[in-house]
């Protein structure tokens, strides 16, 4: 049997809404995903699931699909919607949120997966400000096959509801790291991977850098752009061509065309076999 809550003064209810707040998140290793495909797919990628909120639909729905033998009935809150208006994130509702634990080692794993790969192809970004434009670089990475991501001077907190929204929940699947600037640097140096730092003044075209090599896509805040630390000899600055009066492309559609001339470049270097 679920548990039924019926008040918004619940002790589980006031819990929940404390977790939109970015501190309570961090101290309490916890966080919220609403949005069945999101759900769906933090549960795939190995995001621990602790308690459950839905409505009688959904609730059974979830517990069919994902919950048996994984989380005990009593970690499942049936509510009504008038409940899940409340804790659910802006004005989503799709009739189910869950609480899940902030996964505890990411860089471990971040370390394992990308030393695994031959030539590693990553994303830097450095203080990003919009809890939106992390999540839509995720979700540009993952669909042009980027091995992970490393998030410097993080400002953006990957665990916004809004980050996970806008990145569809790849935000779970691909490895990352969090990081600061200087010790992102050095990680990179210390594992041969060039770096391809995005600025608007940047030496030479996009398209003209070699993207085959072992390569990290370094893109910078919203506002003021990358730090100065990002420049070092062994680092080539590359920009986009801007035809209209606008100097720069929103960070995210920045992101998205550089990813995928990296794809592009790397499929036709297999096809050139």
């Amino acid at each position: 049997m679920f548990t039924e809550i019926t008040s918004s003064s619940n002790r589980k209810i006031k819990e929940v809404i404390k977790l939109r707040d970015g501190k309570y998140r961090r101290s309490s290793g916890r966080f919220l995903i609403d949005g069945i495909r999101e759900i769906q797919r933090a549960f795939r990628c190995g995001i621990n699931i602790l308690e459950v909120f839905g409505n009688k639909e959904t609730i059974d729905g979830f517990s069919k699909t994902f919950g048996k033998n994984v989380l005990p009935t009593n970690q499942f809150y049936l509510v009504s919607n008038t409940l899940l208006e409340k804790i659910s994130f802006g004005d989503r509702n799709e009739g189910i949120v869950v609480v899940a634990e902030i996964p505890k080692e990411p860089a471990k794993l971040f370390e394992l997966k990308i030393c695994s790969v031959p030539v590693p192809l990553l994303a830097v970004l450095e203080r990003i400000e919009k809890p939106g434009n992390s999540g839509a670089v995720f979700r540009s990475a993952d669909g042009a096959g980027l091995d992970g991501i490393i998030v410097a001077d993080s400002i953006a907190d990957l665990y916004n509801p809004n980050t996970i929204r806008s990145s569809l929940g790849t935000v779970f699947q691909i490895p990352h790291a969090t990081m600061d600037s200087v010790s992102a640097i050095d990680w990179l140096r210390q594992h041969k991977i060039r770096c391809a730092v995005a600025r608007c003044n940047g030496m030479i075209s996009y398209t003209d850098y070699d993207f085959c090599q072992p390569a990290a896509i370094v893109l910078g805040n919203e506002a003021d752009g990358l730090s100065d630390i990002w420049n070092g000899n062994d680092m080539t600055t590359i920009s986009l061509p801007m035809c209209g009066i606008a100097d720069s492309l929103n960070v995210s559609n920045a992101a998205a065309v550089l990813f995928y001339e990296a794809r592009r470049q790397r499929m036709q270097r297999i096809k050139n076999r």
